[in-house]
C-alpha cells in the first residue's frame, strides 16, 4: 500500500507555479525578518503571560472523570487495534489497523495536540498499562531509580526516527501483522525503563508522548509555572529558552523526515532511485535529518561568535523555535493525507474484521477526494511551509532579545537558514 508509505501520497495534481511559491516562500520569510529587527525592539512572548480560563471552565477541563474517561478509550481503542492487527483481514486495503495507526493516529495526533494541548500525556495507554503493572509487582509509580537528567528527549529522538524510518523506509511496513507486533513491541519497550526509571520515563522517552507535548507547546491553551490554565499567545510556548538534552534532535528528525518525504516524490529520485531499495532510502532518510541538524547547529554557532556568547549552548537554547517549522512541514506534507485518506479507518472500522457487518453505515464506501481538491491543497502546503518558518523566525527573534547581543548581525545566519530551508521545503514539495 503505497499511499501508507508517503504522506504526499493524498494529491499530487498541484495547480501552482513552483518557481513562483519558492521564490515568494523564501521573500516572504526575509521580509519578515527584516520587518522584526525594525518593529520588534523588546521581548514580547513572556512565558509567563496568558489570560486564566474561567474558573469553572478550568476545573471541568482538570476533571479526574475527564482523564479515567479519556484513558479507557484510548487503551480501549489501542486493544481494538491490536485485535484486529492480527485476527482481522490479512490485507493491508481491509485491515483498519495501517490505517489507524499510520494516517488516524500518526497525523491526527498533530492538530489534536496543537488545538487541544498534550492530549496524549492525558490519555496515554502506556501510562494506564504502567500503573497496573506497578501496582502487579508493587512498585512505587515513581520507579526504582531516577532518570537521568542528561537523557533529556534522547530517547524520543532515536523512538520517532525509529518510527519515521518505518513508515518512509521499511518494507511490509504496512502488513496487518507487522503493524500489531510494533504495536506491542513498542509497548514493551517503553513500559521496561518506565517500571525501572518510573512514569516520568513517559514525559521524554515515549516518542509519541514526547512529539504530542512538544507541538503542544503551540497549542492557544497552556500553563503558566503556577498550573493556571490560560489563553495565551500560540508562540508563547516557545520561549523559555531552556536549552533541553535532545530536543534539538528531535525536532530535527521531524523537519528532516518530513523533507526526505518531499525529496523521495521529486522528479530526480524517482528517476535515479529504487523506490524499494532499504539502503537507499535509510541513507536518504539520514542524509536529510543530518542536512538539516548542521544547518541549523552551524547557524546557531555562527550567530554565538557573532554574539559573543557560547557556541555549545546556543544551538540548545534555541531549539524550541523550530517546533513551528516542524509543524509547518507537517501541515505541508500530510494534509491531504488525513483528510483523505483517513475517511478509509471510518470506512474500515464499519467491518473491522471482515464478517460482513456494517456497524458505521460505512461499509463498502468510497473515499471522496473531493474534500481536498488541488487549489485547497496547494493552498494549505505552501501557506503551512511559509507561516510555519515565520512563526520559527519570529519566536527566535524574541527570544535572542531576551540574551546578550540581540543585534540584527547576529540573528542573520539563522534568518539565512530559515530562508534556505523555507526555498527547499518547497521545492521539495512542488517539484514532483
Amino acid at each position: 500500500m503505497h499511499v501508507l508509505a508517503h504522506g504526499l501520497g493524498g494529491r499530487t495534481d498541484l495547480p501552482l507555479d513552483a518557481v513562483a511559491a519558492i521564490v515568494g516562500g523564501g521573500a516572504a520569510v526575509a521580509a519578515s525578518f527584516l520587518a522584526l529587527t525594525a518593529a520588534w525592539k523588546r521581548p514580547r512572548l513572556h512565558p509567563a503571560a496568558g489570560r486564566p480560563l474561567p474558573a469553572a471552565l478550568a476545573r471541568a477541563l482538570d476533571a479526574p472523570a475527564l482523564t479515567v474517561t479519556g484513558r479507557v478509550l484510548a487503551l480501549a481503542a489501542t486493544l481494538f487495534v491490536v485485535a484486529v492487527a492480527f485476527a482481522g483481514p490479512p490485507s493491508e486495503a481491509a485491515n483498519l489497523a495501517p490505517w489507524a495507526l499510520f494516517v488516524t493516529f500518526w497525523v491526527g495526533l498533530v492538530p489534536a495536540s496543537v488545538l487541544l494541548g498534550p492530549v496524549w500525556r492525558r490519555v496515554n495507554p502506556l501510562r494506564t498499562l504502567h500503573a497496573a503493572l506497578c501496582r502487579l509487582t508493587r512498585t512505587p509509580p515513581s520507579g526504582r531509580r531516577a532518570l537521568p537528567a542528561r537523557l533529556g528527549y534522547w530517547p524520543a529522538a532515536a523512538w520517532l526516527a525509529g518510527f519515521v524510518w518505518l513508515e518512509l523506509v521499511a518494507p511490509h511496513r504496512s502488513d496487518p501483522r507487522v503493524v500489531g507486533t510494533l504495536i506491542v513491541a513498542y509497548a514493551a519497550a517503553n513500559l521496561a525503563p518506565a517500571w525501572w526509571f518510573g512514569r516520568d520515563w513517559f514525559t521524554r522517552g515515549d516518542g509519541f508522548e514526547a512529539y504530542s507535548s512538544l507541538l503542544a507547546r503551540l497549542c492557544p491553551v497552556g500553563r503558566r509555572g503556577d498550573g493556571t490554565l490560560v489563553l495565551r499567545t500560540p508562540l508563547t510556548g516557545l520561549t523559555h529558552g531552556t536549552a533541553e538534552p535532545g530536543l534539538t534532535a528531535t525536532a530535527c528528525v521531524l523537519i528532516g523526515s518530513t523533507g526526505f518525504d518531499g525529496i523521495t516524490r521529486t522528479t530526480y529520485w524517482r528517476d535515479n532511485v529504487d523506490p524499494t531499495s532499504v539502503p537507499a532510502g535509510t541513507l536518504g532518510l539520514a542524509a536529510a535529518i543530518t542536512a538539516v541538524t548542521g544547518l541549523y547547529v552551524a547557524a546557531l554557532r555562527l550567530s554565538a561568535r557573532l554574539t559573543g556568547q557560547d557556541p555549545a549552548v546556543l544551538p540548545g537554547r534555541f531549539a524550541a523555535t523550530l517546533l513551528p517549522i516542524a509543524l509547518g512541514y507537517t501541515v505541508a506534507h500530510y494534509f491531504s493525507f488525513l483528510v483523505l485518506e483517513g475517511q478509509t479507518t471510518f470506512i474500515l472500522a464499519s467491518d473491522p474484521f471482515g464478517t460482513g457487518l456494517d456497524l458505521l453505515g460505512s461499509t463498502g464506501n468510497r473515499v471522496d477526494y473531493d474534500l481536498a481538491g488541488p487549489v485547497l491543497t496547494a493552498q494549505v502546503q505552501v501557506n503551512a511551509i511559509v507561516l510555519g518558518h515565520i512563526a520559527g523566525t519570529i519566536a527566535a527573534h524574541d527570544l535572542a532579545l531576551r540574551g546578550p547581543g540581540a543585534t540584527a548581525r547576529g540573528q542573520l545566519p539563522v534568518a539565512a537558514v530559515m530562508v534556505a530551508l523555507t526555498c527547499a521545503g518547497l521545492f521539495a514539495l512542488l517539484s514532483g
